[in-house]
């Protein structure tokens, strides 16, 4: 048998995939309509309609077809784009075959659009009729202002989908979502964040773990099924990139920690692949005939929102990903292995972007003379280490303040400090039996990442992209998911430079820092002060709440507004006031926050 290597595996699987339709918009005529067309067939419209990937002049519109008979292959149904929510004045129709091939789903490229305009579209079969969505497209050269939804991390066992339906309740005031992932997760009934699963009627279907293209199909189904979700589908278009769940936990190029060949989950390249046709057919993107790039699965791609921001779309789970490091690889018989570790992360060969996109990545921050340089990807860039004790869980948070803080009040006393107070020398004299030399040897612990699987895994390939953001003069700012947290970093680089800043978006539902570190609703502000004084790099942090991120950006400055909902297991919710955040950065100062 011929050897066949992982890229030709890849490109035989794909080859064809997510085929699109093409209308031709007639922009200045009116399209005559017939609502009762014959040649349409009768079906269903029961997971709404999408658009995305707007570019000047065309759009990717969606819909999924629910045939009436259940032994049909096929179904025509037309779609409609017209200047106004009435459809007056239409600009394109058409007609096309969903398939059973593709799960039914519909994507149509509508092109030659007007650019910077707003947009109204709809499916049509010969029974039914989709709500009317809400799209448009990019401005071609001078653009005043750009407002974006944020969000990533929608595990449907673990909520409702209230961060959804908020973005689409003010869809009025925004231009853009963008998606960083985690749109879906793998894990069967009873799996992860599924404890309230069942009185919320959200048990993941199928039951199992999701594995086959059937499976992920299913999933996607029940995923948007959803009302929330649908609504922001309708209301805005989406830019989206997968994280590891769309396929399985912590994806790398070759491999996943969760999946187990040995344990009857089969070849993980047969399931990476069912994972990323699903994605194709279910989410509004381009397919990937035509990708110019490096594989047939690449989906980095450029969006340019006229001379004001240059949103760049990286993938950092598939496209070039090396196995991910462990803080139990650098554990051995005398103890943790800390030179080693500090030489694995900073090794030049980890990649994480991979060459190609590396490659494009600098020529499109070259090449770019927007004011703003946005990188939406996946995971956290900023250098995000805690001190030693911490992660490797010999101190918690707390305990950490508390000795480092006596320690600074010994260094105190010890140097005659005149500012020192009567209350603090008392305070040290009743705690100070607490200061034991394995707790100072604990304290003086070099600082580890705490999450190998972000940027910290990969520092070298990091101080690539700073290098090619100061090598462009870039505005730099990075925006990422994953964590189910928000962070907001200031970016520096191993000389010390600030080279730009990072705002990361909580999850929809899925649990943060609150569940895996036990922290109770009255310790949220400490722990936040805390994490913030112990990262160096950190400006802010929120450890606990569901929501998303709303990016507004002009020639002059870029707000970054946090929002999150009261709840996700209650069907009311409301949005936290007081939990709320907002940063901003100047063009002319950009890697400060205020």
């Amino acid at each position: 048998m011929p050897f066949i290597s992982r890229r030709d595996f890849i490109k035989n699987t794909l080859a064809g995939l997510g085929a699109v339709y093409v209308s031709t918009a007639l922009t200045g005529c009116n399209v005559s309509l017939d609502l009762t067309d014959d040649s349409l067939e009768k079906a269903d419209f029961l997971h709404g309609i999408a658009s995305g990937d707007p570019l000047t002049n065309s759009v990717i519109l969606w819909t999924r077809v629910t045939p009436i008979n259940d032994q049909q292959t096929s179904v025509q149904v037309a779609w409609d784009v017209a200047l106004d929510k009435n459809f007056t004045q239409v600009i394109a129709s058409d007609v096309g075959q969903a398939k059973a091939s593709a799960d039914f789903t519909v994507k149509v490229d509508v092109q030659n659009l007007p650019a910077n305009s707003q947009l109204y579209y709809r499916f049509r079969s010969q029974n039914n009729q989709t709500e009317v969505g809400q799209t448009r497209t990019l401005p071609d050269q001078h653009a005043d202002s750009l407002a974006m939804a944020v969000m990533s991390c929608s595990n449907y066992p673990a909520g409702y989908f209230h961060a959804y339906r908020a973005v689409a309740e003010q869809a009025a005031e925004l231009d853009l979502v963008l998606h960083l992932g985690d749109y879906i997760y793998e894990y069967g009934a009873g799996g992860y964040a599924s404890e309230a699963a069942e009185q919320m009627n959200r048990v993941a279907m199928p039951h199992n773990e999701i594995i086959s293209l059937s499976d992920y199909r299913t999933r996607y189904a029940q995923y948007r099924s959803d009302p929330d979700l649908q609504a922001v589908h309708a209301a805005l278009p989406f830019l989206v990139v997968w994280d590891d769940h769309e396929i399985t936990n912590d994806t790398w190029t070759d491999g996943a920690e969760n999946h187990n060949e040995d344990q009857g989950e089969g070849n993980f390249y047969q399931r990476k692949m069912a994972a990323l046709q699903a994605y194709f057919e279910w989410l509004p993107i381009r397919p990937i005939e035509g990708n110019e790039l490096d594989e047939p699965s690449s989906i980095y791609r450029q969006f340019e929102w006229g001379n004001l921001a240059n949103i760049l779309m990286l993938d950092t789970r598939n496209e070039g990903r090396d196995k991910q490091l462990a803080m139990t690889d650098f554990i051995t018989e005398s103890g943790f292995d800390f030179a080693g570790i500090a030489n694995a992360v900073a090794d030049p060969s980890r990649q994480l972007l991979g060459e190609s996109q590396q490659i494009w990545l600098e020529q499109k921050l070259q090449n770019s003379t927007a004011k703003w340089q946005v990188l939406a990807q996946q995971v956290l860039m900023g250098k995000m280490y805690l001190p030693g004790a911490i992660a490797t869980q010999q101190l918690s948070i707390a305990q950490y303040a508390e000795y480092a803080g006596l320690a600074v009040l010994a260094q105190r006393i010890s140097a005659n400090d005149p500012a020192l107070t009567q209350a603090e020398i008392d305070y040290f004299t009743a705690n100070q039996a607490k200061l034991t030399e394995q707790v100072q040897a604990l304290l003086q612990l070099p600082g580890l990442p705490y999450n190998l699987d972000a940027w910290d895994g990969y520092a070298a390939q990091r101080e690539a992209v700073y290098a090619a953001a100061k090598s462009a003069n870039a505005n730099l700012v990075v925006l990422a998911g994953d964590t189910h947290n928000a962070w907001a970093n200031q970016l520096v680089d191993q000389n010390g430079d600030a080279v730009g800043v990072e705002f990361a978006t909580s999850s929809v539902t899925s649990p943060g820092l609150e569940s895996y570190l036990g922290i109770n609703e009255a310790e949220y502000a400490a722990t936040e002060a805390g994490l913030v004084q112990l990262v160096n790099d950190l400006q802010y942090v929120n450890v606990a709440d569901r929501g998303f991120l709303i990016i507004k950006a002009d020639p002059e400055k870029m707000t970054a507004n946090w929002q999150f909902v009261s709840a996700i297991t209650q069907t009311e919710f409301s949005l936290q006031s007081e939990r709320a955040k907002t940063l901003t950065i100047y063009a002319d100062n950009p890697t400060q926050m205020s």
